[in-house]
């Protein structure tokens, strides 16, 4: 995964949409991958409670464009 747009990052945001964290996951970025993983999962848990629903949603999202916008040289970011 060379560069931003590649064949490689569009897989692992398409993965990001099924189950967030797993295109981090793909790119071998273990612990951005447990973190969108954990708070998005809890996210939805607490669905009921309307704010911490809308931080899983807005996570799920960040976790797909964090996936898209990937390029090994920002490795130092999550």
């Amino acid at each position: 995964m060379s560069q931003q747009g590649s064949a490689g990052n569009v897989i692992a945001a398409i993965a990001s949409l099924f189950f967030p964290g797993l295109g981090q996951l793909l790119q071998g970025r273990i612990l951005a991958a447990l973190m969108f993983f954990l708070v998005t999962v809890v996210g939805y848990a607490l669905w009921w409670l309307i704010v911490p629903a809308v931080i899983g949603a807005i996570f799920h999202l960040w976790s797909i464009i964090d996936a898209a916008r990937f390029t090994p040289d920002s490795a130092h970011n999550l």
